[in-house]
């Protein structure tokens, strides 16, 4: 059991936020109700919505209450429930307004540093975590917090450079080997955090996250005193998981070479599957730039070789061979489809068999 602030969660286990759509109500709810904090995407969780097209953002809204709901239905009181919410989206105080309004229990929120988070959450019974990929991120945001809210994050997460989707670093530093171990950047946290956990007179978890596959690995970094472990792409090849099954079959059928670094007009280099669309798009074509829908702050649609919103909807919707597939390091590893309750038994007895061995 692992105490958040006032929460608890029964296992080590947070279930990572993938959009577009790839995490909503059913695989989050799912996961919740097994014990773990399951995550609900918030980029464009509205993309199935009639609506979507003619005002996104209403859209969005509107689906995450739904979703939001859903969860909370399926998890039958289990578990915690967080939403996971861009920096980068020009829309972000919105969401995060809609997260408390749909009374989640956590915000986690990345692809950006959260500097302003607390100014948008006034309930502090919702659990506020940012994910960071360096100790020098974590105490630019801890100082800040203390200084500006009088609040400090309630847990961490940090991600690594084995993570899937967009990264915290350098898109040479992440192909030439260069980026901080996960374990180095864990240390550098846990210091980071010790004076703030003694003026605030609590512990502040840290979950880690970027190549997280089994539960030797859950084990490895408990032993180096993080609570828990953020798991992604293990999550994609379940039953409950809410993309198409043409999308968790590329997973499944994916080889290691197929995993790539590529650009994103979020601003930030990530890991994807080669593709068709990869591939296009690699060689300067422009791709899916029709019906822009002015969502990330970063992006210029008159410079940018494609629109990542669309290229996401494509995926999750089954165009795999024009859509944009974010996975982990490890996905190759995937090789079968299974059950979210089938895939947590898995990872808690090879945890404790980890354990218990040493």
């Amino acid at each position: 059991m692992i105490k958040i602030n006032d929460r608890y969660l029964k296992l080590p286990l947070i279930q990572g936020g993938m959009g577009v759509g790839i995490s909503l109500g059913n695989l989050a709810g799912n996961v919740m109700k097994h014990g773990a904090m399951g995550t609900i995407s918030f980029a464009h969780p509205g993309y199935y919505r009639a609506d979507f097209l003619k005002n996104s953002l209403q859209a969005n809204l509107k689906a995450i209450a739904d979703e939001v709901k859903k969860a909370r239905e399926i998890s039958d009181g289990n578990g915690l429930l967080a939403a996971n919410i861009m920096v980068a989206s020009k829309d972000y105080k919105e969401y995060v307004e809609a997260a408390v309004k749909a009374k989640v229990d956590a915000i986690i929120s990345g692809a950006g540093l959260p500097l302003e988070l607390p100014k948008y959450v006034k309930d502090e019974k919702i659990l506020l975590a940012p994910i960071v990929s360096s100790g020098k991120a974590c105490e630019l945001l801890a100082r800040k917090w203390d200084r500006n809210y009088q609040r400090i994050m309630d847990f961490v997460v940090i991600e690594g450079s084995m993570a899937g989707g967009h990264l915290g670093f350098k898109k040479t530093d992440v192909l030439e080997g260069k980026c901080e171990d996960l374990s180095k950047i864990l240390k550098d946290v846990l210091a980071v955090l010790s004076p703030y956990e003694e003026k605030y007179q609590r512990k502040i978890p840290v979950f880690v996250a970027g190549g997280i596959f089994d539960g030797k690995d859950i084990a490895k970094y408990l032993k180096e005193q993080a609570s828990g472990v953020q798991m992604g792409t293990r999550f994609i090849a379940t039953y409950e998981c809410d993309a198409d099954q043409r999308f968790k079959d590329m997973i499944i059928d994916c080889q290691k070479e197929d995993i790539v670094i590529v650009n994103s007009p979020a601003g930030l280099p990530g890991r994807a599957l080669k593709n068709y669309f990869i591939l296009k798009a690699d060689n300067g074509t422009k791709v899916c730039i029709a019906n822009c829908f002015h969502c990330l702050k970063t992006c210029d649609p008159s410079a940018t070789y494609y629109c990542i919103s669309r290229a996401l909807i494509n995926a999750v919707k089954g165009n795999v061979s024009s859509g944009l597939i974010f996975v982990g390091e490890n996905a190759y590893r995937v090789n079968k489809m299974t059950s979210v309750e089938a895939l947590i038994n898995e990872l808690m007895e090879e945890l404790e068999k980890e354990i218990g061995a040493n």
